[in-house]
């Protein structure tokens, strides 16, 4: 199994939302999501947690790419522009420091016309644990 079925796969709240990795590299990843009504919060724009859960997905797949466990140790997200109905939407996560036990992330969200929705960054504990995957792809 690929990093990215393992993830497309276990990662069952996002797959559950309709958010799937595309590409995993040991740089960085790419997912994709299309906003729908349930993503809506009050104001009737995605709702924060759901594009903060779209960011993560992308960050949990760069981090571990290099083989070992990696956890969120504290993650910031800024959200720039509103997501609505229909958006496609791609969370892309750059590794920036891919230091042994405490890596750093960021992560950007546009839109298909190139509008940053919301970017963030994250830094993780590298645990000793190896994750199950074969190959990243």
């Amino acid at each position: 199994m690929t990093l990215k079925e393992f993830l497309n796969t276990n990662d069952r709240f996002a797959a559950d939302n309709g958010m799937q990795l595309t590409q995993v590299t040991p740089e960085f990843s790419i997912a994709v999501m299309t906003v729908d009504e349930h993503h809506l919060n009050g104001a009737g724009v995605c709702q924060g947690g759901a594009l903060f859960t779209f960011a993560d997905l992308a960050i949990a797949a760069a981090m571990n790419a290099c083989g070992n466990v990696t956890l969120g140790l504290e993650n910031a997200m800024t959200f720039h522009h509103p997501a609505r109905v229909g958006d496609r939407l791609t969370a892309r996560a750059v590794v920036t420091c891919d230091h042994r036990r405490i890596p750093f992330c960021r992560v950007e969200i546009t839109n298909a016309d190139g509008t940053l929705i919301a970017s963030g960054t994250s830094l993780g504990y590298r645990k000793a644990d190896v994750m199950p995957f074969d190959s990243l792809m």
